[in-house]
């Protein structure tokens, strides 16, 4: 079994029914997976939904369904603050929400199922 941090990016893809949220549902929709989303994550994605007219308690059905909500602490924080200050030092546009997902992915040992560019220094993603 493999453990799957799943970002926005391949939530959107996903959600959308993309050629690209295909090959994330081929990971996703597998039953060997464990599926974990950051909070984080949740927020961005709803934002994206909205402002495109989406109904987004579909959205949050699918995310609550096939994942797991890791909700941000105080120690997630910490570490995500950390990780974005390293990460602007290659990246100068890396966001402070990726940093959320990259926190979760090594406080859960989990890999990061992403398509976003952003995350090509992280050896924890796995790229669609």
């Amino acid at each position: 079994m493999t453990d799957y941090v799943i970002d926005a990016w391949a939530w959107i893809e996903y959600l959308e029914g993309s050629d690209k949220g295909k090959k994330v549902a081929n990971i996703i929709e597998q039953d060997s997976n464990s599926l974990l989303t950051s909070s984080a994550t949740v927020a961005e994605v709803i934002s994206k939904f909205l402002r495109v007219g989406k109904n987004i308690k579909i959205v949050l059905s699918a995310i609550n369904n096939l994942s797991f909500v890791v909700n941000v602490d105080n120690e997630l924080g910490i570490s995500a603050g950390k990780i974005h200050f390293e990460a602007k030092k290659k990246n100068k546009d890396f966001g402070m929400l990726d940093s959320f997902v990259v926190a979760t992915a090594k406080k859960r040992k989990a890999r990061i199922l992403t398509g976003d560019n952003d995350f090509k220094q992280f050896k924890e993603a796995v790229f669609v």
